[in-house]
This record gives structure tokens, sequence and C-alpha cells, in this order.
């Protein structure tokens, strides 16, 4: 697996597989890889003759209150994990080489990126939008590989690139789990162990709303119910919605017909969950 640190010699590298014919898979990523992450670059590599998969994490989508320097890195485990999974080429830019000084330049999506994540983070979108359009053009790939678990996440990414006519392929990944239902995610390991048995009431909460509005029940009392729910657990939640999936436009009530989705943000100790699931 190649390393490369700057833009030269990741445009060099991808230009030799590129002169050979390979189309590119992109996996972006803020490292502290799990098994979500590798089921990404696995999804990668079956669109794509090459997969690279950078390790960035982007101060501009966190806020001055946000967990920057907190956020969990371990390079070294990453990139073994990576050489296992077949990735070929990592791609580990300075933060001097994604945002050089006297830049001035931001991607803003509107619309699916407000509300939910994007009231709660402000900026966080912002940010979001414009380091994936950075490497999407650095990599010049051919199809890029997210997560379902940040749904708002994927719908802004999908936007971006349409609306700037980028020529990628954005491939949805579905969310990567527990035996018991959480979500992976890096922020995980901030569970203490009591916290660690109750986050997967957030999943099973979800569940439950969405089979209840599946089944004709009142939306608004379906996640009200959720809600309690969460709260009786211990989770206090930021939101528990049902949205249009494309749009995240907020629902009131079922609409047949159309994809939906419900989104949920919860807080358990110091750790912000995150999860939705598909309205059958």
């Amino acid at each position: 697996m190649l390393i490369h640190r700057d833009i030269p010699g990741l445009r060099a590298a991808l230009g030799a597989w590129r002169a050979r014919g390979a189309r590119i898979g992109l996996v972006p990523t803020m490292g502290a890889l799990h098994d979500g992450h590798l089921s990404l670059v696995a999804a990668a590599r079956a669109a794509a003759d090459v997969v690279v998969a950078s390790i960035f994490v982007n101060p501009t989508q966190f806020g001055p209150n946000e967990d920057l320097s907190r956020y969990p890195r371990d390079e070294a485990g990453d990139l073994a994990k990576l050489r296992a999974a077949g990735c070929d080429l990592a791609w580990l830019p300075t933060v001097e080489a994604m945002y050089p000084p006297g830049g001035a330049t931001a991607v803003e999506v509107r619309g699916v990126s407000e509300g939910f994540e994007g009231a709660a983070r402000p900026g966080h979108f912002r940010g979001v939008a414009t380091v994936c359009t950075k490497l999407f053009l650095q990599t010049g790939a051919d199809a890029a590989a997210f997560g379902e678990k940040d749904w708002q996440q994927l719908q802004v990414v999908r936007r971006a690139a349409r609306d700037l006519d980028i020529p990628v392929r954005i491939l949805p990944v579905p969310t990567v789990r527990e035996a018991d239902g959480l979500a992976l995610s890096s922020r995980n390991r901030f569970l203490s162990p009591g916290e660690r048995e109750r986050a997967p009431l957030l999943h099973a909460s979800l569940l439950r709303a969405a089979a209840a509005i599946a089944a004709g029940r009142d939306a608004a009392e379906a996640l009200a119910t959720g809600e309690d729910a969460l709260r009786r657990g211990g989770l206090m939640p930021d939101y528990l919605a049902l949205v249009e999936a494309e749009t995240m436009r907020p629902l009131d009530r079922a609409a047949p017909g159309t994809a939906m989705r419900i989104v949920a943000a919860a807080r358990l100790g110091t750790v912000r969950l995150l999860d939705n699931v598909a309205v059958p």
C-alpha cells in the first residue's frame, strides 16, 4: 500500500494507475478506523480497480466547543487495517496541504444541510462539503463510499457532487452494527461500561417508531413514544424526526410512495450518538 502526504505525490501515483485505465474508488475517513470503515473499503473495491482511503481529521467541520483535540487518532493502527483490507493508497494530507494559507473558498449546500445536525453544529456541513469536494478533485475519484449512519452527511455530499457536476458516483453503504444493534462509531470508545449497555436503546427505539409509522400509527405519537423511551433509558434526545430521505425535509405524517427515514441524535454521558433507520 502506498502512502502519500502531499498532493504532487498523490497525483503522480494516481496518474500512473489512470494511464493503465484503472478506475479510482475513494473512501474518505477521519481515521480511528473500525469495521464500518472497512465495509466502505470493500464497497469501493467492488466499484473500482484502485482504492484510495483518506485519513484527515478535518478541522473545518468542528465547532469552537467541539472535540477536535479529543477526536481519536491511531495512524499506525489505521494503516495496518487498511493494508489488511486491500487498500491501494492511503492519503494522509497535512492541514497545510488540505488548506493552504490564504484559501478563500468554501462549499455550502443549502436546504439538505439545514436542521438536525446542521442546526446542532453550525458550520459543520460547510466543512464536510468543502473537504469532500477537495478530496473528489484531488483524487479524481470515479466512485466514493459513504456510510448510511451519517444520513444527513450522505445527502449533503450527494447534493454537492450533483450541483457542482463532479463526475463521482456516491456509493451509500449500510450501517455496520454491533450484535445488539449499536451503530459502529469511533466515538463509542468513550462510552463507559454502563453507558455502553444502554446505548443500543437508540436503535431499538428507532426500529419501534419506524414499525409503528409503517403500520399506520400517527407519526408524532410514535416519535414522542420513542423520545420518552430514550429519556427513561438515560439518553437525552436532541431530535427524533421523520424526514423525506433525500431532501431531509421534515414530515409530520407518513407520505405513501416517498422514501422516508427516521433520524435521531441523543446524548449519553459525554458521547453524542447518531443513528437512523428507513421506514418500511
